[in-house]
Parts: C-alpha cells; structure tokens; sequence
C-alpha cells in the first residue's frame, strides 16, 4: 500500500488537530509503514536529573506510530492508542533532540502494530523501546 500522506500533510494535520504539541515534532524520514520522528527537546520535556522525562519519550513513540498509520491510511483523527508498553533503558541526553524509529509491523483493517526504537541523536544506543496498537476506525 502507498502512503496515503507526505510529511508535509502529516504535520500540518497533526497542527490541526493537537496544536498543543505539533511544533514539538518534526519527520526526519517517511516510507511505507516507516517513519523517522524526532522530538525538539526543550526545557519543558526534561525532569529532575538532566534527562528527557518518561511521558515526553511516551508521547514521541505514540506520536510517530500515530503519523505513520495516517501516513498509510489517510486522515483519520479518531484512529486511538488501545496499548502500549514502553521499556526505558537509558538515561536520553537532555541536550539532544530524541529521535524515534518506528516501523509498523501490522497494518490491519482495524488494528495496527508499530515497533519504535528511541535514540539520542547521534548514539547508536537506544534510549527506550516501545510497542503500541493502534485501533483504527471503520471507514464511513
């Protein structure tokens, strides 16, 4: 299946329906069923201890598997997180934007799993892995 959406429609969409952290995200890289996703790291993303905060590293992973299933499926505002888990394994730089690699591993007619990797910029190490589903609405 072709991509429904470019990363320009993504994000202006995303500026659409969560103007609240739209400018938080940008996309490095966007193919089928693969997207690149990268968090602006600001001081508000950053907790005790100089490091990137759990919820913000939470939000690029449901972020990125959010983007890449409307990248593949076309606007679709109510497609939701139905689970997650999430494994924080190191400490992310708190002066380096996180980027995340998630791929879908399933792209269902009503559900969808994306796989994300979590990076520092420039380390080869992963700061966290993340596994979510996503349910898809009926097409009307």
């Amino acid at each position: 299946m072709p991509l429904q959406m470019q990363a320009d429609e993504l994000l202006g969409f995303l500026e659409e329906v969560f103007p609240q952290v739209a400018g938080d995200f940008a996309i490095d890289r966007l193919e089928d069923m693969k997207i690149d996703l990268r968090l602006k790291v600001a001081e508000r993303h950053l907790r005790p201890g100089s490091t990137v905060s759990g919820p913000s590293m939470f939000a690029l992973a449901d972020c990125a598997v959010y983007m890449i299933v409307l990248a593949m499926i076309g606007r679709q505002a109510l497609a939701v997180t139905t689970n997650c888990s999430i494994d924080f394994m190191r400490k992310p730089e708190a002066d380096r934007d996180l980027i995340a690699s998630c791929r879908l591993l399933k792209l269902g007619r009503v559900l969808a799993v994306g796989d994300v990797l979590i990076r520092s910029e420039g380390a080869a190490t992963p700061v966290a892995r993340a596994s979510l589903t996503y349910s898809i609405p009926p097409r009307a």
